[in-house]
């Protein structure tokens, strides 16, 4: 059977099988969840083994027919971008899940199953090669999400469940509007089809230089806003840190780690594979706000004094330099775009853990409570001082790569042709050293002026675990980038000749 099949049931089977549990056994429903997620990553990982790095077509293919009427199908299939992505949401959940016992006392049954079923539809955004499937991954995935923050939240959680929903429901809209239109104009005026409309994405990829050049700048923005929503930019991101302040510490992992990508992802899939001709036209515009999203999202950190709250402007800060890697139209800018969305998970996603680590004993985010407490929990200190050097980009850690690669991606390509926005968005390193290292001072030196701190425990076995698996990887990236940059390369090189045949054009 389809390895890449089966990687997609197991959680929706393990979300149905909870629900069969009995609800007064809390350890048997958090360790049924935890194994259907790691059997999951287990899954995933011979997809990787498999995965033959120079191939442009889609792997482990598999298609069955759905709506025949609109030539839609169960089609989905992996590139290296796809890889990579799966790969980080079958090993971001396991540990989503396993923090979640320390924090999650009501509901649980619920509660493990809305993250399998977000599991499920993830995978789903990544794999669908059809775009009324990807359509309805993309909405599904609004459910469990709005159901996490909204039950399991902080006190404002109703506010930023809301908000959430109005800003992805409002470019989903949009987007599903594109998505008629194109399957529409591909199936009845390029391919002739007997149905005169096709939402198959291989095929609509193969016409996608026929489609007019007026008709692919509305489409791109049709698709884009949906996409800049969820990833998020400025000045579509007021929606992220309300979600991220609001969310239980695993709600943020997950929306951090995994979910911002997809916005990232819908980009390159879908913006610069169909519509590249548009793409190139607003290039310059999106880096702009890439930029600007840079250098904003690390001045409003610079002033948060609540931890988590300042890592979620972080985030709009980290996700800024993916997106100029990927309208750079350079194989070295969009590489280190996708190496960054995997560092940007990896080192976020473990600040998000820490700083839960620290609520759950002192319920208290504010940076101005803590003070010295590196002497009482040394061993926390350390790994909460490497997730804070990987987010900076400290050379030999995972985030110098990726920002180094887009950097310099920007700053040669030919086609912004402008030096500008890499040198303005090279001062956004600088400011990320100043919040995260001021953040990271207040915090953990000095002297201990708040008797309250001294409950803290050090991190037990569980997060040891956790923090250096992270670790690990962190380090294995930032030193050995090559071992993961190989799997996208291939598909990166295609789509950035495809650009490069339009402009010889």
């Amino acid at each position: 059977m389809n390895p890449l099949l089966i990687t997609l049931l197991i959680p929706i089977l393990g979300a149905t099988f909870i629900q069969l549990l009995p609800r007064d056994k809390p350890k048997i429903i958090h360790r049924s969840a935890l194994i259907f997620s790691v059997t999951a990553f287990l899954i995933s990982l011979v997809l990787l083994f498999g995965f033959k790095t120079n191939i442009e077509q889609y792997q482990y293919y598999a298609y069955y027919p759905w709506i025949s009427d609109l030539n839609a199908g169960f089609r989905i299939g992996i590139d290296g971008l796809s890889l990579m992505l799966v790969l980080l949401t079958t090993f971001i959940i396991p540990l989503a899940i396993w923090i979640s016992s320390d924090s999650i006392k009501v509901n649980i049954r619920q509660y493990y199953s809305l993250i399998l079923l977000l599991e499920f539809s993830i995978i789903g955004v990544f794999i669908s090669l059809d775009l009324l499937l990807f359509y309805v991954f993309w909405e599904l995935i609004l459910i469990p999400m709005y159901f996490i923050i909204g039950i399991w939240g902080g006190k404002n959680k109703i506010y930023a469940t809301v908000k959430f929903f109005i800003y992805t429901m409002v470019g989903s809209l949009i987007m599903i509007i594109g998505i008629i239109w194109l399957g529409h104009y591909v199936g009845t005026y390029i391919i002739h089809n007997s149905v005169g409309f096709t939402t198959s994405l291989v095929e609509i990829q193969r016409y996608a230089n026929q489609i007019p050049i007026n008709i692919q700048n509305i489409l791109f923005w049709m698709f884009a806003i949906s996409f800049l929503i969820k990833v998020p930019i400025f000045p579509l991101h007021t929606w992220l840190p309300d979600a991220h302040t609001e969310a239980p510490t695993a709600g943020s992992v997950i929306l951090a780690g995994i979910l911002l990508k997809m916005g990232t992802y819908g980009l390159i899939r879908f913006n610069l594979g169909i519509l590249p001709q548009a793409s190139l036209a607003f290039a310059p515009f999106i880096v702009s706000l890439g930029v600007v999203g840079i250098i904003y999202g690390g001045l409003l950190a610079m002033v948060q004094k609540d931890m988590k709250r300042l890592v979620a402007y972080s985030s709009v800060a980290h996700m800024g330099f993916i997106i100029i890697g990927i309208f750079s139209f350079t194989v070295i800018g969009m590489q280190g775009a996708i190496i960054q969305m995997i560092n940007h998970g990896l080192s976020t996603g473990m600040l998000f853990i820490a700083v839960g680590f620290l609520y759950d004993q002192r319920h208290t985010r504010l940076t101005e409570d803590y003070g010295g407490i590196a002497r009482l929990i040394p061993r926390f200190s350390v790994f909460f001082g490497l997730a804070v050097f990987a987010s900076i980009g400290l050379p030999g850690l995972n985030g110098f790569v990726g920002e180094f690669m887009a950097l310099y991606g920007t700053f040669s390509s030919p086609f912004l042709n402008n030096h500008t926005y890499a040198i303005v968005a090279s001062l956004g390193v600088i400011i990320a050293a100043v919040y995260l290292l001021v953040m990271y001072k207040k915090a953990f030196f000095g002297k201990i002026t708040n008797p309250d701190n001294n409950i803290l425990k050090d991190i037990n076995l569980k997060y040891g675990i956790i923090f250096v698996i992270i670790t690990f990887f962190m380090f294995w990236i930032g030193l050995f980038p090559s071992h993961f940059l190989k799997f996208s390369e291939t598909t990166t090189n295609k789509y950035i000749n495809n650009i490069e045949l339009i402009i010889d054009k």
